[in-house]
């Protein structure tokens, strides 16, 4: 092939020289066609290949891999022939004895696959946003943790919003469109999912399916209308597609360090803030100012945030406990209710009884786990003191070291169950009072040398009560004089 300069040195040869097409290609040695070509096109020349290269060791199974790529079309996409597939099957059934590159390369270059092609899309103000999950890797309190990643984005401005949270359950799902509502400073008229579980029951014929009731209940609370994307066409929401793999680059990168998810998620929520100063390609105005514009053509936030929960009624055993996905957390022995009603959060499991909250966890993601609250248990403890000793709450139970030290003086003094009794006494006051108030009492107790819950009692209210301010001194104005009196009219009744 000719190069451009070459092109050229014939184009002047020929049109401004006057040399004739034998002449240059004699001087310059040119096949004619070559000189005629570069006559005709100055441009770049482009290799054209006429004839399929043969393939003799390859050549003969050919029409079989095309068989079997053909095949593929009606198979799931994730069960279709990969090249090394092919070769290895070439290999065992065939007997091929050529390279799997080779076999490779073919099929790269004559698999089936069409090109996508899609349309531009331009949305109105406050009308549309997408919303999906995704995953990423922290490391939480010296550990690494892969964490769930919720993404929301309003599709007018394209503002982001991204949360992290332990699981992609339902309640993550309603914890993370509320955050986004709040983030976004009110509620997009629709949002776009892909066919979640958690907000789809069942698929039906046709582009709607079937939703959760639950989900049904969380949307008809904001008012906002949903639609699902055609299966296998992620595409559809490509704005929070693309925003997943965003997150992970720009914002968790490098891996954050964090103690806890809210300290993770404030630096989600700042990152995001951070990208109102982009302006995006071909938008005249930043991402900020076009969110600004947006934002009151969205639906007002309602006065009450929805429970962002899942709600299963539960039954306590005779161990006063509940299960829920295999852990199992403590309620009131004294609770009248046989069946309560568990309200998962994302962050914390609570039980009512329909009318008032009787017992509050945090949320165990682990499995065959219990979580147990020793004051549930402490009235039935004070009727059974002997189980003291054995009781796994009290084995659980975080406390401050000053309260075994008190304990071990108790026993000490007074006999083993005499000595229970006071500590359960004084473990009373817990319910009512802060563990670090009643561990400074107790504390002060030991040092004073009486150890009675009494006295706990005492200098915990002793602490508590605001003391009167010290009196201010005055000077005294100067005293009246004082006049002398005769005493000795009292000598008589002292004779007498």
């Amino acid at each position: 092939m000719l190069k451009v300069d070459q092109k050229e040195q014939i184009r002047r040869a020929f049109f401004i020289e006057g040399n004739s097409i034998r002449q240059i290609a004699r001087e310059r040695h040119h096949d004619r066609r070559t000189v005629r070509a570069a006559i005709r096109d100055a441009g770049p020349s482009h290799y054209k290949l006429t004839e399929a290269r043969p393939r003799p060791v390859l050549g003969p199974y050919v029409a079989i891999i095309d068989e079997w790529l053909a095949g593929d079309q009606f198979s799931p996409p994730k069960q279709r022939h990969t090249g090394r597939r092919i070769y290895h099957r070439l290999v065992e059934e065939k007997g091929y004895t050529g390279g799997e590159s080779t076999v490779r390369d073919y099929v790269r270059q004559h698999r089936a696959r069409p090109r996508p092609v899609f349309i531009p899309l331009s949305y109105e103000p406050g009308v549309d946003s997408q919303a999906d999950f995704g995953e990423a890797m922290v490391i939480m309190k010296g550990r690494p943790l892969t964490v769930q990643i919720f993404v929301g984005r309003l599709c007018y401005s394209k503002i982001p919003f991204v949360t992290a949270s332990p699981n992609q359950q339902q309640e993550a799902l309603f914890e993370g469109h509320d955050k986004a509502f709040d983030f976004f400073g009110g509620v997009p008229h629709t949002v776009w999912y892909d066919r979640m579980s958690q907000a789809v029951k069942k698929a039906l014929p046709g582009h709607r399916p079937e939703e959760q009731e639950a989900f049904i209940a969380f949307r008809s609370h904001y008012l906002f209308e949903s639609r699902f994307c055609n299966p296998r066409e992620a595409h559809e929401k490509g704005l929070v597609e693309n925003l997943v793999g965003y997150a992970r680059r720009n914002y968790m990168v490098p891996i954050p360090e964090v103690g806890s998810f809210q300290e993770l998620n404030d630096l989600l929520r700042q990152r995001c803030m951070a990208e109102a100063g982009r302006r995006l390609r071909g938008e005249t105005e930043t991402i900020g100012e076009m969110w600004e514009r947006e934002r009151p053509d969205l639906l007002p936030l309602p006065a009450h945030p929805f429970p962002c929960c899942r709600t299963v009624p539960v039954r306590p055993n005779r161990l006063s406990m509940v299960t829920f996905q295999t852990n199992r957390y403590s309620v009131p022995v004294e609770g009248d209710a046989t069946s309560l009603l568990l309200r998962a959060f994302v962050d914390r499991v609570e039980l009512t009884d329909g009318i008032r909250v009787v017992a509050v966890h945090e949320r165990c993601y682990g499995r065959e786990q219990d979580i147990l609250d020793v004051f549930h248990y402490l009235p039935l403890l004070k009727r059974r003191p002997g189980a003291f000793d054995h009781a796994k709450p009290l084995k659980m139970w975080a406390r401050p070291p000053v309260l075994d030290r008190y304990l071990a003086r108790l026993r000490e003094r007074l006999s083993h169950r005499a000595a229970t009794m006071e500590f359960l006494h004084v473990m009373e006051l817990c319910v009512t009072n802060s563990l670090g108030e009643v561990a400074a009492a107790v504390e002060q107790a030991m040092t004073l040398g009486s150890l009675g819950a009494g006295t706990v009692a005492y200098l915990l209210r002793a602490n508590q009560t605001p003391r009167e301010p010290a009196a201010v001194l005055v000077s005294a104005p100067a005293c009246p004089s004082v006049q002398d009196r005769d005493l000795s009219q009292y000598d008589r009744f002292i004779r007498r």
